[in-house]
């Protein structure tokens, strides 16, 4: 039997960014079932005693540089330290990725394109050409995949996703679950990793 990861992900969140690829990799390489689930983690901060980083103190501020400045350089990929369009809001971004996925398109794939627009080419998510461009270069049908985002339906699911999160004790981003275990950062990584060994 086929092990599932929930993947509870804020598509405007450098951490999510590092740890996506890494993600995707280890669920094809131990072949797991990877569910992308979009959610809204100012509502679950709210709800676990977290704060949004403009909220932090200037010393959680600090070391948070100090880590993205770490895992750049441990994972060596492109990473823009303080993006000209962060914080965002990553709602449209979210509901457009839950568009591909019902269209049967690769949801995962063009999260990664999100992602990447923000921490690595300095984009605006939050605008609704950027991300029709940003999907159509990447080989999707960004507008209609925009237009499906404005479905309520999808907007229904997103929220009960967040709600799902809270439930099931997620508080931070990205978190990957499996079974009642949660692992909590890119950095738990191989832990997720060990794990998936032990259902082989």
């Amino acid at each position: 039997m086929r092990l599932k990861i929930d993947y509870y992900a804020g598509i405007a969140s450098p951490w999510t960014y590092l740890g996506h690829d890494r993600i995707c990799h280890l669920a094809k390489k131990y072949d797991a079932e990877l569910h992308f689930k979009p959610v809204d983690f100012g509502t679950i901060f709210d709800a676990s005693g977290g704060l949004p980083l403009p909220k932090r103190s200037p010393q959680r501020q600090r070391y948070r540089m100090q880590e993205l400045k770490r895992w750049r350089e441990e994972l060596d990929v492109p990473l823009t330290l303080q993006p000209k369009f962060f914080p965002i809001s990553h709602t449209k971004a979210a509901l457009m990725v839950m568009a591909a996925k019902k269209a049967g398109a690769d949801d995962l794939r063009l999260a990664g394109v999100f992602l990447s627009a923000v921490w690595a080419r300095d984009k605006n998510i939050s605008d609704a050409a950027v991300l029709i461009d940003e999907a159509q270069s990447a080989g999707f049908d960004g507008q209609n995949m925009f237009a499906e985002s404005e479905n309520t339906d999808l907007l229904d699911e997103y929220e009960s996703y967040t709600k799902e999160a809270i439930d099931r004790g997620v508080f931070g981003a990205p978190s990957y679950v499996i079974g009642e275990e949660i692992f909590w950062g890119q950095d738990r990584l191989h832990f997720v990793e060990k794990k998936l060994k032990e259902s082989c």
